[in-house]
């Protein structure tokens, strides 16, 4: 990453998902969060919510300065999606695995991210999914194709550092190899 010290990625996908706990899981400091209380007990049982956008980062070995920002996951708040995604190097979207909604959420979040930055890199993390289990992996990676793009699909848990990396560093090798300027 020798052209950009600084670099932008975006974490976003439905609420629950596991935005802000991926975030905290990899961030070198204690995310900066607009967690507010859930208003919306009967659609999520979930004590809070992102309401605006959650920020951390991590340090590359050669001094890069990776910013993670994670998008709200209520519709209502999709405003911000564009506003947090303006920028960004590449997209990871999360979603979680056990939602009846699975598939039309990726369809939904890779429609509009994708519509804000068409040629960004793009990677899938699906959580609370059985390590054995590739059914939802399988279903995702069919969406994808069908929606005429490429985007690596992952089974992860978001509290997992090593999971949470390995879909940073995915995407990563993905910008190197989509924009070699930012290749070492």
């Amino acid at each position: 990453m020798s052209i950009a010290s600084e670099l932008k990625i975006v974490f976003t996908g439905p609420m629950g998902a596991g935005k802000t706990t991926a975030i905290t899981a990899v961030s070198d400091f204690p995310p900066v969060s607009t967690e507010m209380q859930n208003n919306d007990q009967q659609s999520f049982a979930k004590e809070s919510t992102t309401v605006a956008l959650d920020l951390g980062q991590i340090g590359l070995a050669d001094g890069t300065v990776v910013r993670l920002y994670g998008t709200p996951g209520q519709e209502r708040f999709s405003f911000m999606w564009e506003i947090v995604g303006r920028g960004s190097m590449g997209v990871i979207l999360l979603l979680d695995g056990t939602s009846p909604t699975v598939l039309a959420d990726l369809k939904t979040y890779a429609e509009v991210f994708r519509r804000i930055a068409p040629d960004q890199p793009f990677v899938v993390g699906v959580g609370r999914t059985r390590p054995d289990d590739y059914t939802q992996i399988d279903a995702c990676m069919r969406v994808i194709e069908s929606m005429q793009f490429s985007a690596p699909v992952f089974s992860v848990d978001v509290r997992k550092r090593e999971d949470v990396l390995l879909l940073i560093e995915t995407l990563l090798a993905t910008l190197e190899v989509s924009q070699p300027e930012f290749a070492t």
